[in-house]
């Protein structure tokens, strides 16, 4: 597959996008040109980030009812073939889910509910991981999907810099980790760890607590999911960690631009 005829697919928690684009934005998208961008936490409606002026002829928000919270977002330089919000299930309007349909495959976009502390939406965020499969498997008898975004989970012990620190924390209980295995064994790979299987201290979050990011004490909260009969579609998934203005940093791969045509 040339490289010459792939795109370039981000995903970033950028934890406001209001906030990230009066920082680094613009710079970003300069600089690594994200043929889809998706962002997850954007925390705002679709009028307030129109205001942004970001430059993809489609974009699509999905926001929260609660102001200032949740939301996700697609932007592309490709038109869909349409686009759905949400996923069957009763659950809170969060605009946790965007799933764009192209020729060739889905795109989907999440925002997995935080378990918070003391667990005290570990049960619902179960139950939402378990709708969430099943919209996901619903979409994947039809085409191949990509599903992207922060799981707020970090699978393996190698996800997280204190993994023993961690064990019943949220991200990181046995629940939680169960759940994402279930999503794999349903026909999906990790497209970093498959690339990258011994990688340590390759994180996407750290706390703004106690210098996290400058020494590097983090967690692999974002992922790039590829349905497995892609595997000779994608190349190269990457964690951007040098990318600043979110307690996030942007994730990214390339697909074969012929899904997308």
């Amino acid at each position: 597959m040339s490289k010459d005829s792939q795109l370039c697919l981000y995903s970033w928690n950028v934890n406001g996008i209001r906030s990230v684009s009066a920082k680094t934005l613009d710079s970003f998208l300069e600089k690594y040109s994200p043929d889809i961008l998706c962002l997850q936490e954007i925390k705002a409606t679709m009028p307030q980030s129109g205001d942004l002026s970001i430059p993809y002829p489609y974009q699509f928000f999905h926001s929260a009812d609660k102001a200032g919270y949740a939301g996700t977002a697609i932007l592309s330089r490709v038109a869909p073939l349409r686009v759905t919000m949400n996923f069957p299930g009763d659950h809170p309007q969060e605009g946790r889910v965007i799933s764009a349909e192209f020729s060739g495959c889905y795109v989907v976009c999440a925002y997995v509910p935080n378990s918070q502390r003391e667990l005290a939406r570990l049960d619902y965020r179960l139950r939402w991981d378990a709708d969430f499969q099943k919209h996901i498997s619903v979409l994947a008898k039809r085409k191949p999907v990509l599903v992207c975004g922060d799981f707020n989970c970090a699978h393996e012990e190698i996800d997280l810099a204190n993994p023993k620190q961690n064990r019943r924390n949220a991200g990181f209980t046995d629940e939680e980790r169960g759940s994402f295995s279930k999503l794999l064994a349903n026909g999906f790979d990790d497209t970093f760890r498959l690339k990258n299987p011994g990688c340590p201290a390759c994180y996407s979050w750290w706390t703004y607590r106690m210098n996290a990011r400058e020494r590097n004490i983090g967690w692999r909260l974002d992922y790039w999911l590829a349905s497995r009969q892609l595997a000779d579609a994608w190349s190269d998934p990457a964690i951007h960690a040098d990318v600043l203005g979110s307690d996030h940093c942007p994730v990214s791969l390339k697909v074969d631009e012929k899904l997308f045509k």
